[in-house]
């Protein structure tokens, strides 16, 4: 492309001067002189050019190079300004879960969506440990660990982690309810805080202590046939024994640990040894009634434990309502291990089975003295349908 330079020449006659200052522009240039300009401080320069554009194109692509600058420094701004916004968002949606990190390293299955919803709440609100709202008071070896993890799987309901055994063990309960409330895990308001301790059942003063922390808490008891309960707590006593040498080698009588279930359940008569602790807790009606002078009946409910073992669900069911939660636990949550023998646990993430010493396998008990311990237990049980509303329907002989 040709360039065209137009030049004036004025009286003074300075070409060289002007042409000094000529390049081969695409554009008209008008050089003045310098003395065609009022004298001003300082050395005035030799030419002073004056521009005009005098093609359309040049001058329309001139303009869009000068929009397509201002949009693309629009967009990097805009750009700023909403990765600051994701940034600062996502800071306080982690900062959240930071407060939850403690509750959630122990907690095997990850269910509570509902708690990251929250957290991704333009208002988010804040945790809080809180004394809990219901408890597993019993009955031990009745499944209430399997109960407690269960129920976890609800995503409005936040679980101890352990046994805490405050309401029946003096020591503890004289901390006080804060020391009590350290103990429970963080939770946010509408969700509901369960802890388990199985010997609250039988301890004469925790119904009085729990109903001095909360007389409306709600209160979950689960039991299993009474027989089958003993020989399982017999076997669990048995395993946590570890004798230092043979049993040739003891002088003293042998522990009792290390007798067969028969020998500790029959006196030496024949009679059922009553004093004996597995025989004595399977008398549910005797520790019942102490309950029941101090909550009413609604405020306890009775599960299943031989039931909830079979087929989760309907006890499952049967716990929300009492808890006043949406049914969210279903059989999706749930599949046989044939290994164990035992239904384990499922969620979205997780797969989780109670850890090994959880369905052991029991001895073999002589048959004679399992029918002899049914009958026994008959009077007992029919008080304690009497007591409960319910027929449980345990086998007899």
């Amino acid at each position: 492309m040709e360039s065209r330079i137009q030049m004036t020449q004025l009286p003074n006659k300075r070409t060289e001067g002007y042409k000094s200052c000529s390049q081969s522009l695409p554009l008209d240039i008008l050089w003045l002189p310098r003395s065609s300009f009022r004298p001003a401080e300082g050395e005035l320069a030799d030419c002073v050019l004056v521009v005009g554009v005098s093609r359309p194109k040049l001058a329309a692509a001139l303009l869009s190079v000068t929009l397509l600058s201002l949009f693309l420094t629009f967009h990097v701004l805009y750009d700023s300004a909403i990765y600051s916004i994701q940034a600062a968002s996502m800071a306080s949606v982690n900062e959240g879960r930071k407060i939850l990190q403690s509750v959630e390293n122990s907690r095997t299955i990850s269910h509570p969506m509902a708690l990251r919803k929250r957290l991704k709440s333009p208002r988010t609100p804040r945790p809080a440990r809180r004394l809990p709202q219901a408890l597993i008071i019993g009955v031990r070896k009745c499944g209430t660990r399997a109960l407690l993890e269960m129920l976890y799987l609800h995503p409005m309901v936040q679980k101890a982690s352990g046994e805490v055994h405050f309401f029946d063990r003096d020591e503890n309960y004289a901390q006080g309810l804060e020391w009590y409330r350290s103990k429970m895990p963080l939770s946010f308001k509408g969700q509901i805080t369960i802890e388990k301790s199985p010997s609250y059942f039988v301890t004469p003063e925790v119904p009085e202590r729990v109903r001095a922390m909360n007389s409306t808490v709600r209160l979950l008891l689960i039991v299993r046939e009474p027989v089958t309960r003993a020989i399982s707590d017999y076997t669990q006593l048995r395993s946590r024994a570890t004798p230092s040498a043979p049993a040739m080698a003891f002088t003293g009588p042998m522990p009792d640990a290390a007798k067969p279930f028969e020998h500790l359940a029959l006196s030496p008569d024949g009679s059922i040894n009553i004093a004996y602790r597995p025989i004595a807790i399977s008398l549910y009606h005797a520790y019942l009634h102490r309950w029941l002078e101090v909550f009413p009946r609604e405020q306890i409910l009775v599960v299943n434990g031989d039931q909830l073992i079979e087929d989760p669900v309907p006890q499952l069911r049967r716990i929300e309502n009492f808890l006043g939660l949406e049914h969210k636990i279903g059989r999706r949550n749930f599949y046989f291990n044939e290994t164990k023998g035992f239904y384990c646990l499922r969620n979205d993430t997780t797969d989780k089975c109670l850890r090994e010493t959880k369905g052991r396998k029991h001895p073999r008990v002589d048959p004679a003295v399992v029918t002899k311990l049914r009958k026994f237990f008959v009077q007992h049980n029919q008080r304690f349908y009497d007591l409960i509303g319910e027929d449980l329907g345990w086998p007899e002989d």
